[in-house]
């Protein structure tokens, strides 16, 4: 009998659960940076393997929102989170002991779906530590590729049994536009620094797959003006550099040579601007359900 279910990926920023999605289903999909709250919607990834067909969501951090942008952030991962058939909750192996999940994802009571405590960056710490992690969850390096057999067997022990949706040979559910613009968002944290990367985001204006290279033109949002002329730098430096490390992500994605047209635009505040966030996809709580 085929098994098919969703597994929700969570815990606090920074906890390696881009790395893992990316480790589980076998591909470079989601974006990862060393710096916090890189994911701000839920990245969705597949893996079929036989008789299961497993959709992973890589959620945005847990956290306390400071404002409109993080609330929503907060809505998507908690709206998938809820609706999710297992929970992976992730939590640095350096940092361990982890805080209890309720805590964490601020429940008033325990998930009604299977959860398994997952250490990450298993790496950095000593083969002692390790085995004794291992009595209370699943040690993983995503980086080494480590772990990760024992923590999908455990998956597959308590995947529900149901009808594959998606083609095997597919890893993702979502747009192409979706990821060219996660990899800008990756390519900013790269090359942008301090909190210019928390303000900056990106819109698929036009998207000509037929044509050859594929032709994308893309509009870069900033909040103020002397935050476009950095992202554009002196002579344009930081915007081709920008873009020439995202085509390369959009390129090994589509398999095909792609021209990324940018161009840099102030939308003032965008962070705190309900309109704006639902127009770049940030779901209202009030019209919309996530998963």
């Amino acid at each position: 009998m085929p098994q098919f279910g969703h597994v929700a990926i969570a815990g606090a920023p920074n906890a390696g659960k881009s790395s893992l999605l990316n480790a589980l289903v076998g591909q470079r999909l989601a974006i990862v940076s060393p710096r916090a709250q890189t994911t701000r919607l839920p990245v969705v990834g597949l893996r079929t393997d036989g008789r299961n067909q497993i959709v992973f969501h890589d959620l945005p951090g847990l956290l306390d929102p400071a404002y409109l942008m993080q609330a929503r952030m907060q809505h998507a991962a908690m709206a998938t989170l809820t609706k999710a058939d297992l929970i992976l909750y992730l939590h640095p192996a350096p940092d361990a002991p982890a805080p209890p999940f309720e805590q964490v994802a601020k429940l008033k009571r325990s998930p009604a779906s299977p959860l398994a405590l997952v250490y990450t960056k298993g790496d950095l710490i000593g083969a002692d530590r390790r085995a004794l992690l291992a009595q209370t969850g699943f040690v993983v390096s995503a980086t080494k590729d480590t772990g990760i057999d024992r923590l999908l067997a455990w998956i597959e022990q308590n995947l529900p049994a149901g009808a594959h949706e998606f083609d095997p040979d597919d890893v993702g559910t979502q747009p192409v536009r979706f990821f060219v613009v996660e990899y800008l968002r990756e390519a900013a944290f790269t090359h942008l620094e301090d909190e210019l990367p928390y303000a900056f985001n990106a819109e698929v204006e036009e998207y000509r797959e037929d044509e050859r290279p594929v032709y994308i033109r893309v509009n870069l949002y900033v909040e103020r003006e002397s935050q476009k002329r950095i992202v554009i730098g002196a002579g344009g430096r930081v915007i081709k550099a920008i873009g020439a490390q995202a085509r390369v992500r959009v390129e090994e994605l589509l398999g095909t040579p792609v021209y990324l047209d940018l161009w840099v635009r102030v939308l003032p505040h965008w962070r705190a601007d309900a309109a704006a966030l639902s127009r770049f996809g940030f779901p209202d709580p009030l019209l919309t359900e996530v998963l």
